[in-house]
């Protein structure tokens, strides 16, 4: 697997992150809409604070991302970032959101490099999250 480098002006780096987090009591509200829309905004935002996106999963009570942050940016500023913003975006454009929660997402999060696990390992990982899901849920 060849690895691509990026660069910024004073460093070059290759920093990709699988990223987990999910709305306040791990409520399943991240459907009928507010998925779609949720990875818009994450695509959108992400563009502003120089993210790479590489794949996205939205699940009712959670979300997958496997993204490319900038080590100089940092993945916990580059997280707490498209949280807050999402968070905001959804709450005033989905007004269930404010009325069924304090907050839409957890404080918390979990992150994990990639370098161990080959890219298309974890990226068709996230893929799958919605059929392997669906098995669970057939299975009770």
């Amino acid at each position: 697997m060849n690895t691509i480098y990026k660069s910024n002006n004073n460093i070059v780096y290759s920093c990709k992150y699988h990223v987990v987090w999910c709305p306040k009591y791990r409520r399943k509200i991240l459907a009928n809409g507010v998925d779609v829309r949720l990875k818009e905004l994450l695509q959108e935002y992400a563009v502003n604070l120089s993210v790479d996106i590489l794949e996205m999963e939205i699940m009712p009570d959670h979300v997958h991302l496997l993204m490319e942050v900038d080590p100089q940016f940092g993945i916990h500023k580059a997280v707490k970032s498209l949280k807050s913003y999402t968070s905001r975006v959804l709450r005033q454009e989905f007004f269930f959101l404010q009325t069924k929660m304090p907050t839409l997402w957890t404080n918390s999060y979990f992150v994990s490099t990639v370098g161990d696990a080959p890219h298309e390992v974890i990226k068709q990982y996230i893929e799958n999250q919605k059929t392997s899901q669906r098995q669970k849920d057939k299975m009770g």
